[in-house]
């Protein structure tokens, strides 16, 4: 055996290897986030700060929503109150004829079978209708539905008839689905999450350009930036955008936000793989960057993630508000499982209660105030494009995309209902036997509280993102002439708007079988998307 002075220098020579990778690391940590050409850099450098037209900050709402909001509201939407919801899926299109569907599979909706929904759920619209009231007494319904509503207070009672009594229409933001129609059918919204499912193209790119061109109070001649459908820069888009009033710039942002925070969706939740063995789902980070890209969207991305944050915070405000209206003690939650409806009202109120102590919200006072005459007139001009919009959902040939639309858009409304009914629900009675002029459907507060969930899983996405992004290698100028993300669309042959089945959105169910709409059409579009270049406009999802 040797001595330990003839092991010195192999000592010495592993301390030298040892230096020497340390000194390599050191030299080579892979990406900088904060590197003005890194990838996380290009999509969020903007986004930071305080929000335009707001006191609050983008790094305030990160905290409240990621730490504190978004693990209570997905125990929330998971419960069967919040799950199930009534849509009509086979109205037709009010603007434009157009009766084709989209045939990608991922496109498909899976209904409800009735024994597949709650009692209490189903017996709802009917327990809430002056009339069945009447009824219950005189026919056979009453056996039917005695062991659901007899768990029910006469003081509950008293209130499913006077919400019956309320007509609320002239205040809705939103065109809502009749739920007593034949069409109307139930939807697991757990079954059927919003994904990417491969609907794209120039029917979505007409979808989007009705709702901005025409429903944003924007004049035909400001073009807007990167608009697939119409040539030119949009460059002077933004001068005439801060020149609006409050109440119209707002109104926009909204909208920007609201289809923001889909594109984060489908590219958080992207078909990766399609094979034998199964299908994987996961985030899509060139599909993120071709959407939200500095470089590659010429400004655009950060603008709509911003945007997102606005949604955002109207969305919590609205919650603030409206908490009065869910803590009176005859509102329930109603399912036929009274010890689930305890659990789940007491949830919501704890989540209703945290948005209400956020010390940044949006001062909604800011808008419509000034002479009330031109006032009003804003606010029913303001209404009457949302509601627009909402009709618009009808439009869109995929069925998927299409159930989401309608839910997020009627999510909006509600929100803006409440906002503008601040009066209303201030002199709520404490009991709900009495009368009172701000009601909600079912229908609204399941739309409410999985829209605002579409947008805390959005901002929550977003940190996934920050994080995948800050381990991407900076991306070289000489690559974006190559992003499907291009300005070219312009230059490539118009398709007729009936060809639906190629455009953006999110939604797809692999698990599923195609069950469609029981009015859909026999002759969906059938294209193969893979036929045609997939060419994305930058804010088109």
């Amino acid at each position: 055996m040797g001595s330990p002075a003839s092991f010195l220098p192999l000592i010495g020579l592993v301390l030298f290897l040892l230096g020497a990778s340390t000194i390599t690391s050191q030299q080579d940590p892979g990406p900088d986030p904060s590197s003005p050409g890194s990838a996380a850099h290009r999509c969020f450098c903007q986004v930071t700060g305080h929000l335009d037209d707001c006191t609050c900050d983008v790094e305030s709402i990160d905290h409240i929503n990621n730490h504190k909001l978004f693990p209570k509201l997905q125990r929330l939407l998971q419960t069967d109150y919040f799950r199930f919801y009534k849509v009509n899926l086979n109205k037709p299109c009010p603007f434009w004829n157009d009766h084709s569907h989209c045939g990608i599979r991922h496109c498909a909706v899976k209904l409800c079978e009735l024994n597949e929904v709650p009692d209490g759920i189903k017996s709802d619209s009917f327990k809430y209708s002056e009339e069945a009231q009447g009824e219950l007494e005189e026919c056979g319904k009453a056996e039917k539905l005695g062991a659901v509503n007899s768990s029910l207070s006469e003081e509950t009672r008293r209130a499913m008839l006077e919400w019956s009594r309320h007509d609320d229409t002239a205040d809705r933001f939103c065109e809502a689905d009749d739920e007593q129609s034949p069409d109307s059918q139930y939807v697991d919204l757990l079954l059927n999450p919003e994904r990417f499912t491969g609907y794209k193209g120039p029917a979505a790119w007409r979808i989007w350009n009705s709702i901005y061109e025409e429903n944003c109070f924007k004049p035909s001649t400001v073009r807007r930036p990167l608009n697939p459908l119409v040539s030119g820069q949009g460059t002077l888009f933004y001068s005439w955008l801060e020149g609006l009033c409050v109440e119209k710039r707002a109104f926009f942002r909204l909208l920007s936000g609201l289809h923001a925070s889909i594109n984060v969706h489908l590219s958080a939740r992207y078909l990766l793989d399609d094979n034998w063995s199964g299908q994987r789902w996961g985030h899509n980070i060139s599909e993120f960057q071709q959407r939200f890209d500095a470089e590659l969207t010429e400004g655009e991305g950060p603008r709509r993630l911003r945007n997102l944050y606005f949604l955002f915070l109207i969305e919590l405000r609205a919650l603030s508000k409206v908490l009065p209206y869910f803590e009176r003690p005859d509102f329930l939650l109603y399912t036929g499982d009274p010890a689930q409806d305890s659990r789940n009202k007491d949830l919501l109120l704890e989540l209703l209660r945290l948005a209400k102590s956020f010390p940044l919200h949006f001062d909604e006072n800011s808008m419509f105030a000034g002479d009330k005459k031109e006032a009003a007139k804003l606010k029913e001009d303001f209404r009457f494009h949302f509601r627009n919009i909402s009709r618009i959902m009808d439009c869109v040939g995929c069925f998927k995309c299409r159930l989401w639309g309608k839910l997020q858009t009627q999510g909006l409304g509600t929100a803006l209902k409440i906002l503008f009914s601040e009066r209303q629900i201030e002199s709520l009675p404490e009991s709900g036997s009495s009368p009172s002029s701000f009601q909600l459907t079912r229908q609204e507060v399941v739309a409410l509280l999985n829209a605002f969930g579409r947008i805390s899983t959005s901002i929550k996405e977003l940190e996934h993102f920050r994080d995948l992004l800050s381990k991407t290698p900076e991306l070289k100028p000489r690559h974006q002439s190559s992003s499907p993300d291009t300005r070219a669309e312009p230059q490539t042959p118009k398709l007729k708007p009936r060809h639906q089945s190629s455009n953006p959105d999110t939604r797809a169910e692999p698990q599923t079988p195609e069950l469609k709409p029981r009015h859909q059409s026999s002759s969906p579009d059938t294209r193969a998307q893979a036929q045609t270049p997939e060419l994305k406009p930058r804010h088109q999802s």
